[in-house]
């Protein structure tokens, strides 16, 4: 099944206020767009519909389009061979520090795997998840201010009253990327 023939019935089934959009940019790739709330009752029809059956979740990954955050879903139907990618836009603070201003209803109940992953997501750019069972940071303490992988982040100088190390100039390569010394000072 095609993306657009699963649009149409994501459409038929949901109506334009819960699915918004089939997008297929110049590179032939393809997703659906659906709205933030409706995120668990579609993936339920997904993963139990007779003509879908997505039961695999391969990724869920937290998004940072500066104008926006969002969460792009890879599903998979294993024994019907077909794929869907989905992007769910949310609002976005204009205080970097704070996590989105809109939550996604949590697929947790749906695919497992998505536990970890929309805690990632919420860990690393601030997109929360409403009905999550878990709903806590996987990567970093607790206490920890912001956001790491959003586009605005900045390192704080220190942590507990530690310092938190980042690369000097020196430390980066002529495309930006820090270069890891070994205890010798060689590139690692």
């Amino acid at each position: 099944m095609t993306t657009q023939e699963i649009y149409g019935k994501l459409k038929a089934k949901f109506g334009e206020a819960r699915i918004t959009a089939h997008v297929e940019n110049a590179d032939g790739d393809s997703w659906v767009v659906v709205a933030p709330a409706a995120m668990a009752d579609v993936g339920l029809f997904l993963r139990d519909d007779s003509e879908l059956k997505f039961d695999g979740m391969q990724c869920l990954s937290g998004m940072d389009w500066k104008d926006r955050l969002g969460v792009v879903y890879h599903l998979y139907s294993y024994s019907l061979g077909h794929r869907l990618v989905i992007h769910v836009d949310v609002k976005r603070s204009e205080n970097p520090m704070d996590a989105s201003l809109e939550e996604v209803a949590s697929v947790a109940a749906v695919w497992p795997t998505a536990n970890w992953h929309e805690r990632e997501a919420y860990d690393m750019v601030g997109v929360k998840f409403s009905g999550h069972p878990d709903f806590r940071r996987i990567l970093c303490p607790d206490d920890w201010e912001g956001w790491p992988l959003r586009k605005d982040y900045k390192v704080a100088e220190f942590y507990r009253g530690m310092p938190v190390p980042y690369p000097a100039n020196e430390d980066l390569d002529a495309g930006g990327t820090w270069v890891f010394k070994d205890r010798f000072g060689e590139d690692a």
